[in-house]
């Protein structure tokens, strides 16, 4: 079988995701990868030496700087033709694309896959997370869309580079195009594959007092997160949000600094392997699930966990 994925990138850069995807989709057959903008090389060179892609495409063109899903759709409808399979990372970046490429070649789609069984088999959470579904697809021929929850996937490594080959642009002409995009930068991890995330809830209290929660993550050199009631309150962008609605990540350690601990922010931190939960509420939901727990104020414990994470790394 051929398998045709999405590549994720921005700022010149592969996004960390991508060897996440890949080792969902070499479960399925050979992978050929599309990598799509204004300049692609860099990325297209990056993607090659990862390991289980056997091609990599190359769509250079300057209406793919900051491309719409209708742009998307467009040229994913031809230059996927022939492939079992097309696959991107459960994200922002392609979610609406597969959608709108699913209707128009008529084709199945399985949404969030956390696991391959085989190429017409998948595991899906449903119920905010709280069961796991097993989707038998009966394709009738077409293709199978899916988009892949990556943070359940363990990222594959790297290895010769692989042949790449350009394509050229099959339509750029669309009802709709981007003006202006709002990028937000970080020089912290990305919080979608960070080793560890420090988020926080509403218990931190307000918009000033986040500054704790990102004092925190800099000196665990982690990633900043946030439930949805703390960006509700507007402690913080939107793009920090974790749960259900936000962002759903797989550290090694997630910290959940004053944060409850509600279904929907517990269906973004499942794939945690270890979680630590600090709260002035015993009763807290998120000390159900937490490894590890400290009850008490968060002002206190922080600052204090703060001084002696300088400490130790100062000796």
């Amino acid at each position: 079988m051929a398998v045709f994925v999405i590549v994720e990138h921005g700022d010149g850069k592969l996004s960390l995701s991508f060897p996440k995807v890949v080792a969902a989709a070499k479960q399925l057959g050979e992978v050929t990868a599309l990598v799509a903008g204004d300049a692609p090389e860099a990325v297209a060179k990056a993607a090659a030496e990862v390991a289980g892609v056997a091609k990599v495409i190359t769509l250079a063109a300057p209406e793919f700087k900051a491309p719409t899903a209708e742009l998307w759709v467009e040229n994913l409808a031809v230059l996927s033709a022939g492939y079992s399979h097309i696959v991107a990372g459960a994200t922002t970046y392609s979610r609406g694309a597969l959608a709108r490429l699913a209707a128009r070649l008529n084709a199945p789609m399985v949404a969030d896959v956390v696991a391959v069984k085989d190429p017409t088999h998948f595991i899906r959470p449903v119920y905010a997370g709280a069961v796991n579904a097993e989707v038998a697809v009966n394709h009738g021929g077409k293709p199978i869309v899916l988009s892949v929850r990556f943070s359940a996937f363990e990222a594959v490594g790297t290895q010769s580079p692989c042949a790449i080959e350009a394509a050229t642009l099959t339509a750029a002409k669309v009802p709709n195009q981007s003006l202006n995009r709002d990028a937000t930068h970080s020089d912290r991890p990305d919080l979608g594959a960070a080793r560890i995330v420090v988020s926080g809830g509403r218990g931190v209290g307000s918009k000033e007092q986040f500054t704790l929660i990102e004092q925190f993550a800099d000196s665990l050199g982690a990633a900043v997160g946030a439930s949805r009631a703390a960006v509700d309150a507007g402690f913080c962008p939107n793009d920090m949000q974790v749960g259900q609605t936000g962002k759903v990540v797989a550290p090694e350690v997630y910290f959940a600094v004053g944060i409850s601990g509600a279904v929907q922010h517990l269906a973004g931190i499942k794939g945690a392997k270890t979680i630590v939960a600090i709260n002035k509420d015993p009763n807290a939901p998120i000390f159900a699930v937490a490894d590890y727990g400290i009850v008490g104020d968060l002002f206190t414990i922080v600052p204090e966990l703060i001084r002696k994470i300088g400490k130790e790394k100062a000796a």
